[in-house]
This record gives structure tokens, sequence and C-alpha cells, in this order.
């Protein structure tokens, strides 16, 4: 590890205090990235050749007391300023588990599988822009019974202080910490509420300077409150039949996909202004309800819901292409640095070894590329940024010097 990488080891590990966890941290991030297949502490042990370091790494892991908040906060920080980021992306994971020990385990229905499964729910936090993207924080799911069972409490080491949240909650907190606690940079949050109506997190999150950009089912309910609809307004209709009575609306915008960055992919986009139904007072605002339809579909592909009410629908598509960035780092990167791969029963270990496999991803990236994440100016921009009137021209991206799109059911 030379040059820039010695340099960003340097500055993350070295929020360590002591000498020892700085140098057993570092071999342990050697050793996510070079041993094969799984990555226990055994494994990465043998890696490094040091099978006498078996023990020692297994209790700097799992039962030292040094703070991952602190680790996290300053890869945060480095990534703030080489990103430099343009949004806030939370990812759910499922991490299968076999038997009934590991901190959180528990059996439930995994959405998006389709199936019933058992294992743990975690929330990643990533900060993205087009080229790259790192997680920079966690937050692992912990069901009712793990909290209010005394025995299991002790036997994972789960602290007082931590209380139950709903995996909505889990969602916003994992972003919004990050800004209560180091101080970053409020940005947009990417987020999938597909199966859920728990709005409040979302909300909290807009009412933190973190507007959210939520994923949802088509058959999501919600209020129309566009005037390009004056006869439909105030009426509850699913995302998807509203987003159909638009469909004249639609307009192109091109965009890169992360996986072929050489071939430009085009989508249809519309969008109209909405409202959550039954919302509770001082949350009952005007939304923007996003559809994105791909070649020629009658349905849209995906359907999103944002508190970017000044965004255009152009800028608002291009941010959603984030999560394709994510989902491609995270096969490339941190799932083959052992995220999924703990195999301890505590707490605080789970969260030290997804702090030091989030470094390891980061050194990986900068491995790849021969230097670290680009500062670019390619791809979506702020969405802050990008408002004005719209043009009947293909959108080549927020970067484009077509005039934009503003958010609403008249976009042309």
């Amino acid at each position: 590890m030379r040059g820039q990488q010695e340099q960003f080891l340097e500055e993350v590990l070295g929020s360590l205090s002591r000498r020892d966890q700085r140098e057993r941290a570092e071999r342990y991030v050697r050793g996510l990235l070079s041993a094969d297949g799984r990555k226990s502490i055994r494994n990465i042990a043998a890696c490094l050749g040091l099978p006498d370091e078996e023990q020692r790494l297994h209790h700097f892991i799992s039962g030292s007391t040094w703070s991952w908040d602190t680790m996290r906060a300053a890869l945060a920080g480095w990534v703030g300023r080489v990103g430099p980021p343009q949004a806030w992306v939370v990812q759910a994971v499922t991490i299968p588990k076999a038997g009934e020990h590991t901190v959180g385990v528990d059996r439930f229905f995994d959405a998006q599988a389709g199936q019933t499964a058992t294992g743990q729910r975690a929330f990643g936090a990533w900060l993205a822009n087009p080229d790259v993207s790192v997680p920079v924080n966690w937050k692992l799911y912990l069901p009712q019974h793990w909290l209010s069972d005394d025995a299991l409490r002790i036997r994972a080491d789960i602290p007082r202080t931590v209380g139950y949240a709903s995996p909505e909650e889990c969602a916003a907190d994992v972003v919004a910490d990050p800004a209560r606690m180091w101080g970053t940079t409020p940005r947009p949050v990417l987020m999938d509420l597909r199966g859920h109506r728990d709005w409040r997190a979302m909300h909290r999150l807009a009412a933190a300077g973190m507007p959210a950009l939520a994923r949802i089912s088509p058959t999501t309910p919600l209020v129309v409150d566009d005037v390009a609809l004056q006869s439909a307004r105030s009426t509850v209709r699913p995302a998807g039949r509203i987003l159909g009575a638009v469909g004249s609306a639609r307009r192109g915008v091109e965009w890169l996909d992360p996986a072929l960055p050489l071939e430009l992919s085009t989508s249809q986009v519309a969008a109209v202004r909405v409202r959550i139904p039954g919302a509770a007072p001082g949350l009952d605002r005007s939304l923007v309800l996003l559809g994105e339809w791909r070649a020629d579909r009658a349905t849209p592909a995906q359907v999103w819901i944002t508190h970017l009410t000044d965004v255009s629908p152009a800028a608002l598509l291009h941010l959603t292409k984030l999560t394709r960035r994510v989902a491609l780092d995270a096969q490339r990167g941190v799932e083959q640095t052992g995220a999924r791969d703990f195999v301890g029963r505590s707490f605080g270990g789970w969260h030290r070894h997804l702090t030091l496999a989030s470094t390891a991803h980061a050194v990986r990236l900068m491995a790849d590329r021969g230097t670290g994440p680009p500062h670019t100016d390619r791809g979506a921009g702020s969405p802050h940024m990008d408002r004005g009137a719209g043009s009947p021209h293909t959108d080549r991206g927020v970067g484009s010097p077509h005039t934009r799109a503003s958010a609403g059911a008249a976009v042309t």
C-alpha cells in the first residue's frame, strides 16, 4: 500500500488512539483485501501468514473498545473531500445466517426477494456521485425480542442505550446520525420505501435539511395535488394510475449506466404533484411523484416520491441512477471485502468489522483506479442547481446545455 493509499489509511486509521490498534486495523484491512473466500478472522490471519494473530484480531474486533463512529467519521470526511458526493444512498442489506446466535438474526419476509429468510437486516449509508460510491455508516436492525430479552442483550453485548427502531427509522437514522454526530454536509437521500406506509422517517429527514427521494410501489395510494390534473385533484389514487394520466407529458432523458459507461440509455420521465393521504398536520405537504418508463412500456419501470419539488424531472432521474452506482460498487467492492462475512456474535464486533470492510472498499477503489476517486463534473450535478423552464429536446444529462424542465405534470 503506497502513496495515496498510505495517506488514506493514515488518516482514517489515525482516528484510533493507540499504535497497536492502528497496526492491527491495517492488518485486518489488508486481510480483507487479500484473503480468498470467506473473510473470517481465521482466514484473515492465515492469509497474512500470522496464525498466532487470530486471537488478537478476534479481540480487536469483538472485544475491544475502540470507537467505530470515530473511524467512520474520518472515512466520511475523506470521501467528502475527494468525491465530492452528490447524495446519500441508503441500501438495505439482507445477510443470511444459518444459526440463531448472531446478533440481530431473525426470520422475516424479504420483500425484495419475495420469500421468507433467516438472517440479519442492515442498512448501509453510501456517499455517492456518478463515478464512485463508498459506504460510510451502517445500522443493524434489531427486532424487539433481541432488545427485550436480557439474556440476548448480554450475550450480544448490546448497549442499554440502543433502543428499538423500525426498519424505516433505521433507514433514516443511518444518514441522519452522521449529520448529527459528525457534522457531515446535508445532502439529498435516496431510499427504498416499497412495501412501507410509514412516511415519518422520510419527513424527518426533510426537516433536517436532507430531502428524500424514495422509491415506492406503483400501488401506493396518493392524493393528486397538481393544477394540470384539476379534475382529479384531492382524489386518492394508486401512484401508477396517477402517472398513467400524464403520459403525454413524458420527455426523453439520456443517462449513463455505470455498468455500461460507453452506452447512453434513454428513459421517458414525467412528474406530478401529490400529497400523502391522511398525513398528520405538518406533514401534509406537496411532494413530487416521478415516473420512469423504458422502451415504450405502458407501465413505469420505477416510481419515486420526493421533497425536491423545485428540481427538474431530468435531474431527479439522474439522481435515482446513483442507486445503480451503489449496486455496482457493492457487488465489485464491499461485498468482496467481507461485508456479509462477520461470524462473531457481538453487536460491537459486527459494527467494527463493517467499518473496516468499508475502509477496505475505499482502498480497493483507489487500487482499481490508480488514484483516489476523481473530482468529476460528468453526469448529474447538484439537484439544487438544476431548475428552469422546459425544453422539448431530449435532455442529455444534468450537465447538458439544454434547458431543464421544472417538476410538474406539465413537463414537455
